[in-house]
């Protein structure tokens, strides 16, 4: 769909969601498959380190911190292992955020996913969790830019390819390096919660930090923001 059949939302021509995060609830099960990969290669590493370095980051970010870390390229076989688990772990326990297929359904302009994940990991995600059809093709990830967040790249190809000024867009951002790189697009970032990665940990001061101008933790208080 793109967009939904709800009220007019007021203030921003286009919503960019994260997508692991935010729109799924996975950063917990792909962290924890990077954290046994990353122990396996005898890297002692804890899972609030993982979040901290890698959290809202492309693959490219580990390649370079394994390099830093062992002073060698990252293994060959080392992103297909991750993928494998993280595959496994969603098929077992992948579920669309809580509320957010309400929230997509209530938005009446158009919305897209820009996500570090490359596209098929999205497209996996978005197929377990239900989500397809309301971004019909309306996905943005890293692989399509020069740059990954924290650079705006991403989120600035998402704008033009959705026709949108970046001035009048609104980034849903969980980690730190998303609300940079929407703020270096221009656009309003608001921060996001309400995942399971965030259970037990401050969110809101990093990401209010970072330059993210609303927190929210449940996709309702979203929906009341901008739909009403």
């Amino acid at each position: 769909m793109g967009q939904g059949t709800g009220p007019i939302m007021s203030g921003f021509d286009l919503v960019i969601f994260d997508c692991d995060g935010v729109v799924v609830d996975s950063e917990i099960l792909s962290c924890n498959c990077l954290l046994t990969l990353l122990r396996q290669h005898e890297i002692e590493i804890d899972l609030a380190e993982v979040y901290e370095r890698f959290l809202g980051r492309n693959f490219q970010a580990v390649s370079d911190q394994f390099q830093l870390w062992r002073s060698a390229p990252v293994p060959g076989d080392f992103r297909a292992k991750w993928e494998a688990a993280i595959r496994l772990a969603y098929s077992a326990s992948l579920h669309a955020m809580p509320g957010i297929a309400d929230l997509l359904a209530s938005l009446n302009v158009p919305f897209c996913i820009a996500s570090s994940s490359d596209l098929d990991r999205v497209n996996l995600s978005l197929s377990l969790a239900k989500l397809s059809a309301f971004f019909d093709g309306h996905v943005f990830t890293s692989q399509m830019v020069k740059r990954g967040k924290p650079a705006p790249d991403l989120f600035l190809h998402a704008a033009a390819a959705m026709g949108a000024d970046p001035k009048r867009a609104l980034v849903i951002e969980d980690s730190v390096s998303g609300v940079a790189a929407g703020k270096a697009a221009g656009m309003t970032v608001w921060g996001f919660t309400g995942g399971s990665h965030y259970a037990g940990r401050d969110g809101r001061t990093p990401l209010e930090a970072s330059g993210a101008t609303q927190i929210f933790d449940k996709m309702s208080d979203l929906k009341r923001h901008l739909v009403g």
